[in-house]
């Protein structure tokens, strides 16, 4: 079966998260996950997956200095106290509202060798600190388009990470969006690396509307991923063409 989550760091972001929940919850979501929640208590973001059922599955890292570029900062060397500050912040958060997820953010980088020793070592002390919480870990590989720089950008570069850190509370978050532009080859990819996979998103390529838009068939897409086995939530992550709302018809195309 396949199961949606709404990600409210792109969606009804008119809304305060909690009201975004609701509003999740009433449009037939199953789930949400966001980006960065730090500025909403976690109490209160908790009282509204508490009336709505819904869980959230991930939250991210913090940037960093956003008004100076930042992206993350777990690769990026010479910071390694402030990606352990942000680390240690979004598990305690994750704790808190009971979200499975935390995607840590890399950041820009010159893609050499001790970034990635960087980049490993933080998310090695990222498990360390999420094995006890039952929290997975995730790394997302970010198109080069979007997101010049960004150390981490290619399947092989993740695929290379999760083997140097060689620890099972380390997935790949597969954002077929971000891996159409980059690759290409989705269902292909999606059936080598399924078992490496701890949550997938999905956005219309290339410019990241609904996901009936673009090049990519993800009603066929989807429902070959459901055949795999895939029992995680499909989330989505992407950027509506007007409101919210206006953008949903594309749920009608899967079973409720």
């Amino acid at each position: 079966m396949i199961r949606f989550s709404a990600n409210l760091g792109f969606l009804w972001t008119e809304l305060s998260l909690p009201d975004a929940i609701r509003a999740a919850a009433s449009a037939g979501f199953s789930a949400v996950e966001c980006h960065w929640p730090y500025a909403t208590p976690a109490a209160d973001v908790n009282a509204a997956l508490q009336e709505t059922g819904l869980t959230m599955l991930g939250l991210n890292t913090q940037r960093g200095n956003v008004a100076n570029g930042d992206n993350g900062v777990a690769a990026i060397t010479g910071r390694e106290s402030e990606a352990r500050l942000f680390i240690e912040e979004a598990i305690a958060y994750a704790v808190k509202i009971n979200c499975p997820n935390v995607h840590v953010m890399a950041g820009f980088t010159d893609h050499k060798a001790q970034a990635q020793r960087t980049f490993c070592n933080n998310l090695t002390y990222a498990c360390e600190l999420a094995k006890p919480q039952d929290i997975t870990i995730l790394i997302e590989p970010l198109n080069h388009y979007d997101a010049p720089s960004y150390h981490l950008s290619t399947l092989d570069g993740a695929m290379e990470t999760l083997n140097s850190v060689n620890d099972d509370q380390l997935k790949l978050m597969f954002d077929c969006y971000h891996l159409q532009i980059m690759h290409g080859d989705l269902l292909r990819r999606l059936e080598q690396h399924l078992p490496h996979i701890g949550h997938i998103q999905i956005a219309a390529v290339p410019d990241r509307s609904e996901p009936h838009n673009g090049e990519v068939h993800y009603r066929n897409l989807l429902t070959a991923v459901d055949a795999m086995g895939w029992c995680g939530y499909i989330g989505a992550e992407y950027k509506p063409r007007g409101t919210t709302e206006e953008g949903l018809d594309w749920l009608k195309a899967y079973p409720a």
